[in-house]
């Protein structure tokens, strides 16, 4: 076989090893509880919504706390229990609760919200780069966040369809140097703000804690903050490799939701210390923090090498995460609910349909930028959009996982939620609650008239949400190419089980008829007696 070839298949196998309804593999390592809390810290931590709730001050603690308990352990504790009964994700946890048609629907909204949040992430990236190598000004430029998304993006889907998993390994540093590292430096320069007797720009009274009503209006950044929460439930697939989950994963939850209410509670309030809330952009408020921080202190050059951090560790997420969630929506599609051009794959085994499709949907969003002048205003829309959408998902995820312990209480799981019915509960009501309220414009908020508000969310919801249900209802036969076993399955870890321990019992059972220390049966050895 040629190098070239070798590498194509090699490419093949990894994305086939990643594909959402592979068998899962027999565990030869086991993750501790701290070891589990900390990648969930890099996975869910992200400073791009921390400037959202800068404006409030202290009052912030409370509006980090509130969707952390109706969302954030909701969330982790719920999917920990569906990852270890089924796997295949939210496709498959929804499906066999209600069917195939809302089990499409799920992985598309959780897909489709990626898409949008894929504009506001390089967003955030591209006002780093302004305050790195060119104008700071710049990051309130819409035509210029438009470039930068384009670039960034195209660039980024490009070396995903190249395959292989170099950047999902460098998504675990990108983490760590463009979130964890600038969260701590932001922590400790806010100490020494306050110790060294600076002007804090927000009130430091207890009573500032909790954030002033004006209205509901003033409160509706809340939703942001959900959807800051939002992929807790991608570490729930980790679950199986605890030697206790029963134990260990609660535990892990408890350490994880600390650490990263930590990470967004602390670096925020640093924040809100140094910049007027009148300048805080959410864009570029970060930004604007370290610049205060180093010009105080004669340091102006870090506040480039902290954005290049920052907006390194943001791309790395991009990049390792543009395919990740169109390989659920793969998973769907091979059953049949998406045409033969959406199923394609390109020799890499990359799913080339589905993301040339997805950067079309971005390449559209990023118009919004040049549309509405002000970048931050663009910037919630786009927020409020994915959050809305997101919304969805995991309403139809908790609804499923009450249906799914009353439909299917005998499938096995490692892990369960203690009162399912009310944590599942809680978390569906905190979701729906935030999904109101993504209807309501953020207080201050004047890209798109007050009224048209509501109406411009709810037909993107629409535009974004609705297309699942119409490939289901035109789906043809000829677009599932499973074979029958395929669709018999259920998607369980029972049936990999059992498939296995089926696999073994036949090479048992083979060995056993060959006779012990003879040639096996058609064998053309000789005899003894022939040859004398």
């Amino acid at each position: 076989m040629s190098t070239t070839s070798k590498q194509t298949s090699d490419a093949a196998a990894q994305a086939a090893s990643n594909h959402p309804l592979t068998s899962s593999k027999l565990v030869t390592s086991y993750l501790g509880v701290g070891q589990l809390a900390l990648l969930t810290l890099v996975v869910v931590a992200s400073l791009r919504s921390l400037p959202a709730m800068a404006v409030y001050g202290l009052g912030s603690v409370t509006l980090y706390i509130i969707p952390a308990i109706l969302f954030l352990i909701p969330t982790a504790l719920v999917a920990a229990e569906l990852a270890t009964g089924w796997k295949g994700g939210v496709y498959v946890w929804v499906r066999e609760a209600f069917g195939n048609r809302w089990g499409f629907t799920a992985v598309w909204l959780q897909w489709i919200q990626n898409v949008v949040w894929y504009p506001t992430q390089i967003a955030f990236i591209a006002a780093a780069l302004a305050f790195v190598f060119v104008d700071p000004s710049l990051s309130n430029s819409g035509l210029y966040t438009a470039i930068v998304i384009l670039v960034l993006y195209w660039g980024s889907t490009l070396i995903t369809l190249r395959g292989g998993n170099l950047f999902a390994k460098l998504g675990s540093w990108g983490g760590i140097l463009g979130t964890l590292l600038p969260a701590v430096l932001l922590i400790v320069f806010g100490f020494i703000w306050l110790g060294t007797g600076q002007k804090s720009e927000v009130p430091l009274e207890a009573s500032a804690i909790i954030p002033p009503f004006t209205g509901i209006a003033s409160i509706v950044l809340i939703v942001s903050n959900v959807l800051a929460y939002a992929g807790m439930e991608v570490n729930a697939v980790h679950v199986n490799q605890m030697k206790d989950p029963g134990r260990g994963y609660p535990r892990s939850v408890l350490m994880a939701s600390i650490l990263i209410l930590l990470v967004f509670i602390l670096p925020t309030i640093a924040i809100a210390l140094a910049v007027p809330e009148k300048e805080l952009g959410l864009t570029n408020g970060i930004m604007l923090a370290f610049q205060a921080y180093f010009d105080k202190w004669d340091l102006g050059w870090g506040t480039a090498v902290v954005s290049a951090l920052i907006a390194a560790g943001a791309l790395a997420s991009v990049i390792t995460w543009i395919a990740g969630p169109s390989k659920g929506l793969l998973a769907a599609a091979e059953t049949g609910l998406l045409p033969p051009a959406l199923q394609k794959r390109n020799k890499a085994g990359v799913q080339s349909g589905i993301l040339m499709l997805q950067g079309t949907i971005v390449t559209i969003l990023a118009a919004i930028f040049v549309i509405v002048p002000n970048v931050s205003a663009a910037f919630v829309a786009l927020i409020d959009m994915a959050a809305a959408l997101y919304l969805i998902m995991y309403m139809l995820m908790f609804a499923a996982a009450i249906v799914l312990r009353r439909k299917e209480p005998n499938v096995k799981r490692t892990y369960r939620v203690p009162a399912m019915n009310f944590v599942a509960g809680v978390g569906f009501l905190g979701c729906l609650t935030a999904f109101v309220l993504a209807f309501v414009p953020p207080d201050g908020f004047t890209a798109f008239p007050v009224a048209a508000y509501p109406w411009i969310v709810g037909l993107v919801i629409v535009l974004l949400g609705v297309p699942p249900l119409i490939f289901y209802a035109i789906r043809k036969p000829n677009w599932d190419r499973r074979s029958d076993a395929d669709k018999a399955k259920h998607g369980t870890h029972d049936e990999d089980e059992a498939e296995a321990a089926a696999t073994t019992r036949s090479k048992t059972t083979r060995t056993v008829e060959r006779p012990a220390g003879g040639p096996a049966p058609g064998s053309s050895a000789s005899t003894p007696d022939s040859t004398g």
